[in-house]
């Protein structure tokens, strides 16, 4: 894969790691999470070996802030999801920071049979008629949730991963993407760089531009969602902030 432009190694690796997990699900997450991470990593080397990575699945060496490019992987987004077959809702992550900004990325649904990538990204579809649908946590809902339901009359839509909420943004099947709860840098890079590759809303949820490939790799929060919808859902944070 030498040859190939860091798009399309993107896709091919999460692919890889994806049908790689589905062959191996029985044995369970934390086969899984090692299994994925050993081989990307060892792709990584072979096809970007002048390139730094960040791995959910590896130590942080911190060699990675003196590289302008660095791949940022979570090799199994949604372990819990994972672990409960036939779910579909948890990802593969593969993205490319350049200079701080996710400008290369890859998401893989396995399950789902899909892998949506910044090589190809999907065309936006038209919003579904009815209320904001809002993608949350079955388990873990944010703080700005109740807030943002309230204020838009959104409508939840409980699901897994991180990686198949924000592409179920890209997908059409839900609208907004809100988290609050704290992240890392692997939770989001690949689906931000997706989904802004397909033209939809990335920021912080104060509106801020996402930055990667810093040197403490936590990110507080994320908004993902429709270019349409940017405006007041992020006047309705703005809103709880100054309420709180």
């Amino acid at each position: 894969m030498n040859d190939r432009d860091d798009h399309a190694v993107a896709a091919a690796l999460a692919a890889e790691a994806g049908d790689l997990l589905l062959r191996i699900r029985d044995q369970g997450g934390d086969a899984g999470d090692k299994q994925s991470n050993d081989l990307l990593l060892r792709r990584l080397a072979q096809t970007r070996p002048e390139d730094a990575v960040l791995s959910e699945e590896r130590t942080d060496d911190r060699v990675r802030l003196e590289h302008d490019r660095v791949w940022i992987i979570d090799p199994l987004d949604g372990t819990r999801e994972y672990g409960e077959p036939p779910r579909d809702d948890w990802a593969v992550h593969v993205a490319l920071a350049v200079r701080g900004r996710p400008d290369v990325g890859a998401v893989a649904l396995p399950a789902a049979g899909l892998v949506l990538h910044t090589g190809g990204p999907p065309a936006l579809s038209p919003r579904a008629a009815g209320p904001i649908r809002l993608a949350v946590s079955r388990t873990r809902p944010p703080a700005c949730v109740d807030h943002l339901v309230t204020r838009l009359d959104a409508a939840l839509v409980p699901m897994g991963s991180a990686g198949a909420k924000a592409m179920a943004v890209v997908r059409g099947q839900v609208d907004v993407y809100a988290h609050s709860g704290g992240q890392y840098e692997w939770d989001s890079c690949a689906p931000v760089a997706v989904a802004a590759a397909a033209g939809i809303h990335v920021s912080r949820l104060d509106g801020s531009p996402l930055r990667y490939n810093q040197p403490d790799p936590y990110l507080p929060d994320l908004l993902i969602c429709r270019p349409e919808l940017a405006a007041p859902v992020l006047a309705a944070l703005r809103d709880q902030e100054v309420t709180t």
